[in-house]
């Protein structure tokens, strides 16, 4: 499959701290790429350098072949990246189908507007009704975001990413803080949009991991410990001391 994010030589600096340290990261489009490593190995810093939060001290991003290194949030999303949080962002007060109304209408000349008349927004129905079908949420559509249990609204959340029309698609510790129940609901959704893009997850749940991911890099310290399939990492000894705490 064809390379569709790379990194090369990516570093990050904070007052001397280096939280990263020349990754180098390749991506094949199509796939579901998980990126674990324990606390602290630079997960976080590397998804904030990938969605532009970030930029970088050295190295380059390249996404579809060009140069997106530096670029702000807005600009990496409007090439095709969206990114969900580890803490969800809907709008509580707004049911579920206006919270990915309101998302749609973001692409347009519209903009995040509220006081949108409802025959406004109601240009949106279809696809919005679409993409919560996809997540598995059409029959939440009319409840108050608020209503939602904690697992719906992190699945909502990919709904809201998945608005932005993206080609590929970054999870940050999708099932973070979830019971095991939520967690099954969440990679259920996660496997039906992978479908159609690529993903790239930060995860810490290694059931999770195995269960969706086709390649995994593993980071230690800032750098990049080892990359392969789960089968492939969990029988090797570094990954096994770093992050498995002994465990094959």
């Amino acid at each position: 499959m064809a390379t569709i994010l790379e990194t090369h030589g990516l570093s990050m600096e904070f007052r001397g701290f280096r939280a990263l340290d020349g990754v180098d990261l390749r991506v094949e489009g199509g796939t579901v790429h998980a990126i674990i490593g324990p606390n602290g190995a630079g997960k976080t810093t590397l998804f904030n350098l990938l969605s532009g939060l970030l930029r970088p001290t050295r190295g380059r991003m390249l996404f579809e072949g060009r140069d997106v290194t530096g670029l702000p949030p807005h600009e990496i999303a409007r090439r095709g990246i969206a990114r969900s949080f580890q803490i969800t962002s809907v709008f509580p007060h707004l049911t579920v189908l206006d919270n990915v109304r309101l998302a749609l209408g973001a692409r347009t000349r519209l903009g995040y507007a509220f006081w949108l008349p409802e025959r406004v927004l109601a240009r949106f129905d279809e696809e919005a009704s679409a993409i919560l079908a996809s997540v598995g949420l059409a029959d939440q559509r009319h409840r108050p975001a608020s209503a939602l249990a904690y697992g719906q609204k992190r699945v909502l959340e990919i709904g809201l990413a998945l608005a932005l029309h993206p080609t590929l698609l970054l999870l940050d510790e999708p099932t973070a803080g979830l019971s095991l129940e939520e967690i099954a609901r969440v990679v259920d959704p996660i496997r039906r949009v992978a479908r159609e893009r690529t993903v790239v997850l930060v995860e810490h749940n290694m059931g999770v991991v195995a269960a969706l991911s086709q390649r995994i890099t593993v980071l230690q310290r800032g750098r990049v410990l080892a990359e392969g399939t789960y089968e492939e990492l969990r029988a090797h000894p570094a990954v096994i001391e770093a992050y498995l705490g002994g465990a094959a």
